[in-house]
């Protein structure tokens, strides 16, 4: 689910499309946007505290084989919303996982880890080394 919502909606369609057959869902909760209060910590481990709040569109849907498949988004993309959903439910699907995994998963992690090795390089190249020097006097 962690990498359908960080999917953009086009890489989520297209690799619907190459899957190939129309898949057919019902819309048990449909897609909705609402606000969700952030809370953060200062320190990983103070008391926590309302940092401010996000827009989030939520969607569960049903595949005609029984599979119930929810997702959360950020942001108001309501199709993007139902796209997840329907991909969850097809990856509980012994018949579908492979496709999703191959099809609409696997470039987005690619995207992902490229995008993550690019922003590790460029901080790289900023990094600075400190260190202490010791006096002979001590």
């Amino acid at each position: 689910m962690r990498i359908l919502a960080e999917a953009k909606l086009q890489e989520i369609a297209d690799g619907l499309a190459v899957i190939g057959e129309v898949i057919q869902h019902t819309d048990l909760r449909p897609p909705e946007s609402g606000l969700v209060m952030l809370r953060g910590r200062i320190g990983g481990d103070g008391a926590p505290f309302n940092v401010g709040e996000a827009t989030v569109t939520r969607c569960a849907v049903q595949l005609q084989s029984g599979q119930v498949g929810f997702s959360y988004a950020l942001g108001r993309d309501r199709h993007k919303a139902r796209l997840a959903a329907v991909c969850d439910a097809l990856w509980q699907s012994d018949e579908h996982r492979e496709a999703v995994e191959r099809h609409v998963l696997s470039p987005v992690r690619m995207r992902i880890d490229a995008e993550r090795t690019e922003n590790e390089c460029r901080t790289a190249a900023t990094r600075v080394d400190f260190f202490t020097m010791v006096r002979g006097e001590d």
